[in-house]
């Protein structure tokens, strides 16, 4: 007689929440870190809203997202940085070289904005996230070869910038996360998520258009080369 595993059924219907392009759509969208609307996510989708509704109560369901309501409006976010995670893993195995050729001069220029820059969720992705990881790593301020960790002068380095990190969650202070465009992971983490948050607080780097695109402005381009010594090169 086999002995049943009892997180079978919860992995199955966890599996199947995410087997689902519009939905799949959707958890890609909100890697953004940001709240969406339900008409958003549907045009986005480029289904019916009634269609879409059904599907978005599913994944609330499913604990893979968090529902918020103001007024007449629903909005809908990850539910928090393991679901973020999870999917941006997922989407790493699929990798560039399985997806759609892009149609037109439109959606190739988005495809490269993305590849150039982008937040994943809450910290920075693309190659200007491997730039960043890469620039700590040379200093000494983060370690990669026993798995993703903070060096003690990292620490104090985030101190230094004005950026303590907080240490009471269970959240880890680094942690590797796998660059779908790159194939190389990115730092992630309390550290991943202070950084990225203090370029965009500090107008170095924009979001462009309604995708998770970044890119770094001319007072990024010096702020970076000044703090970690990136150049503008690399990030084209």
């Amino acid at each position: 007689m086999t002995t049943r595993e009892p997180r079978a059924p919860r992995l199955a219907r966890l599996a199947g929440l995410i087997a689902d392009e519009t939905r799949a759509t959707c958890l890609l969208a909100l890697l953004d870190g940001r709240a969406w609307t339900a008409s958003e996510l549907a045009r986005h989708a480029g289904v019916a809203a009634s269609t879409l509704s059904e599907r978005l109560g599913k994944l609330v369901e499913g604990g893979l997202l968090a529902e918020e309501r103001q007024g007449r409006h629903r909005y809908v976010r990850l539910a928090d940085a393991g679901v973020a995670q999870l999917v941006e893993d997922l989407a790493a195995q699929v990798g560039p070289g399985d997806a759609v050729r892009p149609r037109g001069l439109r959606e190739s220029s988005a495809g490269s904005a993305m590849a150039r820059g982008r937040t994943c969720y809450d910290h920075l992705a693309g190659r200007l996230g491997i730039a960043v990881t890469d620039a700590l790593s040379l200093r000494g301020l983060l370690r990669q070869d026993t798995g993703f960790a903070l060096t003690d002068a990292g620490v104090r380095w985030f101190d230094t910038i004005g950026l303590p990190l907080d240490r009471r969650g269970r959240r880890p202070l680094a942690r590797a996360c796998l660059d779908w465009t790159e194939r190389r992971p990115h730092l992630a983490g309390v550290a991943g998520a202070a950084f990225c948050r203090h370029v965009m607080d500090a107008g170095w780097c924009v979001r462009i258009g309604s995708e998770r695109a970044v890119k770094v402005t001319p007072s990024g381009l010096q702020a970076l080369h000044e703090l970690l010594g990136i150049s503008a090169d690399s990030l084209r």
